[in-house]
């Protein structure tokens, strides 16, 4: 695939569908290194008989089979993990397995995870007010809020337009607004004044929380965040491939979408969940911390917050915890999930984990979301 994307338009078709491969190339990046010897999971035909009688509603009274559900959620790649190992894998629009892909928000999703780990080694005292831990939050609408309230998004910060105008260019994927230019998400946060806004209530999807998050790591521990993926995540799981965060323009890291991997490792970061925190022998989440994702959430903050009535569909009771979605009406499982179609579901009582990436047209296609959802539940039968 030959083509290129500016910071401009690498969000528009069709640029998208090279650029969330070739994010290297149009942001500045931070890399996460690999494991030295990691194995592939086993190798497996794309036309692996156990999904042949794969079918799914396509949402207008018809059915889809597997290459008609691939093709109508523009996927990029799809890995099927049962018990750790591949049953489908398959790569579209020129990905391949060594290359990293975007996986917007759910990046979120391995920040929770390494909140986690850095939890379990008494280095993030869930329960700080977030100033304390990044000076930037002191004198704003966001002192107050709990380290847990922002990985929940129970903060009560609501961004005026104006200032998402900002927090965009500071995020350093589109073109800083007239005025801004050079300015990094410190200097965003540090800028935002008002009083305290009203902490723990509904839910509510502010990409800006898990930022904010981002430089309280880095701040509170003194190193850099895709340094702590790397030590306490990405080795010790096994990841084949070096990945990448996207940087701001200060160099603060965007840990609210900006991870990018490869499909395996996408969906090795799936298994660790689906084992417990673990890899092998090594434990790298508490076992404690993958527990309170599947129960510690708060079924009616969901309920009562912005985004209760999306996934009523499919899904009867959910909550947000740590950047996982925990879908409650079938138990053990959850599923992270970015704009443009990334998705992880990981089933922890079948043990099956499901990485999807994607270059979908629309940052969210309501038809595209609730058809991946079916598909992964399909999937999930026949693995």
């Amino acid at each position: 695939m030959s083509q290129t994307a500016t910071l401009a338009d690498w969000r528009n078709p069709p640029q998208n569908r090279w650029a969330f491969q070739h994010i290297d190339q149009i942001l500045p990046v931070a890399t996460i290194g690999a494991a030295p010897s990691a194995a592939a999971p086993a190798e497996v035909a794309p036309d692996a008989g156990r999904l042949a009688g794969f079918s799914v509603a396509d949402g207008r009274g018809g059915t889809l089979d597997l290459e008609g559900f691939l093709a109508a959620t523009d996927t990029d790649g799809l890995l099927v993990l049962k018990d750790g190992r591949a049953v489908f894998e398959t790569y579209r629009q020129g990905l391949e397995p060594q290359r990293p892909h975007i996986l917007m928000s759910a990046t979120k999703a391995v920040i929770g995870l390494l909140a986690g780990a850095l939890h379990g080694a008494g280095l993030l005292d869930l329960e700080a007010p977030i100033e304390t831990l990044a000076r930037e939050a002191a004198g704003g609408p966001f002192a107050g809020a709990s380290v847990r309230q922002l990985l929940d998004m129970r903060a009560g910060v609501r961004l005026t337009p104006e200032e998402a105008a900002r927090y965009a260019g500071a995020c350093g994927w589109d073109p800083p607004a007239p005025g801004f230019e050079g300015v990094g998400l410190a200097e965003f946060f540090a800028g935002l004044k008002g009083p305290p806004a009203q902490h723990g209530g509904p839910f509510a999807y502010v990409s800006a929380n898990i930022d904010l998050l981002g430089l309280a790591i880095e701040q509170s521990t003194g190193r850099r965040v895709s340094e702590l993926i790397e030590e306490l995540i990405w080795r010790p799981m096994g990841a084949s491939t070096p990945a990448w965060i996207t940087l701001a323009p200060d160099g603060t890291p965007r840990c609210t979408g900006g991870v990018c991997a490869t499909l395996r490792d996408f969906a090795r970061l799936g298994q660790v969940v689906a084992d417990g925190g673990r890899a092998g022998a090594a434990q790298i989440v508490p076992q404690a911390w993958i527990e309170d994702l599947m129960r510690g959430g708060d079924k009616d903050a969901w309920a009562k917050g912005e985004w209760g009535g999306l996934f009523t569909k499919v899904h009867r009771q959910m909550s947000c915890r740590a950047g996982w979605y925990v879908t409650h009406d079938t138990p053990g499982t959850l599923f992270a999930m970015g704009i443009h179609g990334q998705n992880l579901f990981v089933d922890i009582a079948r043990r099956i984990v499901i990485a999807k990436l994607s270059s979908q047209p629309e940052p969210f296609d309501y038809a595209a979301a609730m058809l991946t959802q079916r598909g992964a539940a399909a999937l999930a039968k026949l693995a």
